[in-house]
């Protein structure tokens, strides 16, 4: 894995895209300053002792978070996700709006524990 990839995948999209997701992969490193950066099925991700954490990715009208499970986003709050469209496995956001980095900071709270456990 490499942060070269990432940095690939970003320079690929169109503006707010691209800034939306540096902005994002700066919250993301802020919070896992160890991981390890590169793709995982063909989009960012980053890995923290050798398990996925989070992710991203962009789509024609909007961008997603990706947990890499099946059940953090279903272990938040209501509120937490309030203004945005989740799915079991992804967290769909506006182009031009990165989710809050305190969340960000609970869905990786969240996958950190799940893989501790």
């Amino acid at each position: 894995m490499s942060a070269d990839e990432i940095d690939r995948y970003l320079q690929e999209l169109d503006q707010p895209k691209r800034a939306t997701l540096e902005q994002l992969r700066h919250t993301i490193l802020g919070l896992l300053p160890e991981a390890e950066q590169g793709l995982s099925y063909g989009v960012p991700a980053f890995k923290v002792d050798g398990k996925v954490i989070a992710g991203f990715s962009a789509a024609k009208n909007h961008l997603s978070y990706l947990p890499h499970s099946g059940t953090v986003l279903s272990s938040l709050q209501p509120g937490d996700l309030e203004g945005l469209t989740a799915s079991k496995g992804a967290l769909k956001f506006p182009i031009d709006t990165p989710p809050a980095g305190d969340l960000v900071a609970k869905l990786i709270a969240a996958r950190l524990d799940e893989i501790a456990n």
